[in-house]
Order: C-alpha cells, then structure tokens, then sequence
C-alpha cells in the first residue's frame, strides 16, 4: 500500500477517523490540564575547612582543602535526603520536592541543594529552608562527636537559591506521548474498517453483477428471443477449393503421347463439387 492508497482510504472512511482525531484532541487536553507545570530552584554550597586547619593559610578557608570535605559533603547529601530530614523540612513549612547532591563535574566539595514543586514563590521559600537546614545539620554532625567550634567544618554558600525556571520536558512529553497515541490508534481504526468492509463489498458487486444478468436474459425471454450466447470464434477456411475453369485445358488437343487431352475427360463430376475435400482429381487445386 502507497502512500496515496493510504490517503484515499482516510479521506473514504473520514467517518471513522475523524471521531478517533477529536478523541485525541480531548486527551492531549486533558493531559495539558492534569500535568501541572513544575518549577525548579537551586542553591550552591561548599563546605570549608576548620579555622584551626586554615591557621597556615593565614585563615583563608579557601586555600585549605582536603579529601576528607569532599567524603563529608558526600555524607551530609545522603542524610538531606533521608526521610527524617524531609519530615524535617516539611514541619519547617516546605512543600514540593528536595534534592541534595554533590555538584556535577565539581573539583571541590561542592553541593546542590534543589527544591522543586507547582508553585513557583513556594519553590523558592523551600530551597531557601533547604539552604539553612543544610548548614545545621553539618553543625549538629558535629555536635554529636564532641568536635571542637574552632575544628569543625563550615559551610558557605556560593550560589543562593535562584528565581524558580519552569520545567517544561515532563509536560511535553506527555502531550506527545498522549498524541501519538491517539492518532496511531484512529489510523489502525480506520484501517481496519476499511479490511472488513471490503469482502462485503465484493459480495455486493457479484450479487449485482448477476442480478443484472438474470434480468437481461428475463428481457430476451419475454420478447421471443433466445438469451445471447457467447459463440466460439470460428476456424480458419481450410477446405478445398475447385480449380476455376480457366485453368482447365482445352478440349481436342491431344495428349503427349498422341492419346485424349485432359479436356477429353467427359464432363465432370457432380459429386467432385459436391465434395470440395476430395483432393483425388487432377483438376482440383488446393488453395488455402
């Protein structure tokens, strides 16, 4: 099937495509109505070395840094992301959804702390309470080993909590998702009335075929004619034709051995022209 073949199909059963067409429009929008959009925020931290650590750099944090931060920011994601912290954050008032992570591709122990929720200022508010809930707990870990205020690790923020951006790629994919399928399934609806649609068809044209017939030969019947027949193509002309007479000798001239011509025979036969097959005479021809 072509291209074109499968246009005449769709424009012939346009009844049945078309329903199937608006189906789909309903639900890519119910889709665009129930997949709320999503907006994203996020916030940057690092965490520092101790005071004391930073003695030899003339306090400069910055210069200082060790394995061991990036193993400590490791640590401290995993428990922002436990299920007591969540508890945590949403007794503070924060909605949507949380994320702490170590930075992509970061050379240091670097963090990102992501909030994302339907509603863009509460997005922003609960990265915000994220950012500061981060930094207490790196405290209160220290807390609990009895580290010492001057050795404990610090936090710092580098990027704050940015302006939420809206996330479109989950919505588009499923409006996308959500047309192809109602178009896929129009078309193999479509399709597959027109296969079971075309043995009744077939059906039909032979019935009225021979109905036709049938009152063609009822019309010759009732005017005293016989119905018309396919009569079968004749044979070619392959009889024996008589010589004409011209090419009959004359009668009187003698034969070459002084005895009676040809045209002495007496006169011919009936039964040689009765008979154009017999091919016994000298007088007859074949032509063909």
């Amino acid at each position: 099937m072509d291209l074109a073949e499968i246009f005449r199909v769709m424009r012939r059963r346009w009844y049945v495509l078309l329903p199937g067409l608006l189906l789909t429009a309903g639900l890519v929008t119910g889709a665009y109505l129930r997949v709320p959009l999503t907006y994203q925020s996020q916030s940057t931290v690092v965490l520092l070395n101790s005071q004391k650590a930073t003695v030899a750099f003339d306090g400069n944090p910055f210069l200082s840094t060790q394995t061991s931060l990036t193993g400590m920011a490791d640590s401290l994601a995993r428990n922002l992301n436990s299920d007591a912290s969540v508890a945590d954050l949403r007794a503070e008032g924060a909605s949507g959804s949380t994320l702490a992570k170590i930075a992509d591709n970061a050379q240091g122990p670097l963090m990102w702390l992501t909030a994302t929720g339907t509603d863009k200022a509460a997005v922003l508010h609960t990265d915000r309470l994220l950012t500061a809930y981060a930094a207490k707990r790196l405290e209160q870990f220290q807390v609990q080993q009895s580290v010492a205020p001057k050795a404990m690790i610090r936090m710092a923020t580098v990027v704050p909590p940015q302006i939420p951006v809206a996330k479109t790629k989950t919505r588009t994919e499923y409006l996308v998702l959500a047309a192809l399928m109602g178009i896929v399934i129009s078309l193999v609806a479509t399709f597959w009335f027109e296969a079971s649609r075309r043995p009744a068809r077939a059906a039909a044209a032979g019935t009225a075929a021979g109905a036709t017939a049938a009152g063609q030969a009822r019309e010759e019947a009732a005017a005293g004619r016989e119905p018309a027949r396919e009569e079968a193509a004749a044979p070619p002309d392959t009889h024996v034709r008589p010589a004409p007479r011209w090419s009959a000798a004359r009668t009187g001239e003698p034969g070459p051995d002084g005895g009676p011509g040809p045209g002495d025979r007496g006169a011919p036969d009936p039964a040689d022209h009765a008979n154009p097959a017999d091919t016994s005479g000298t007088q007859a021809h074949r032509f063909v």
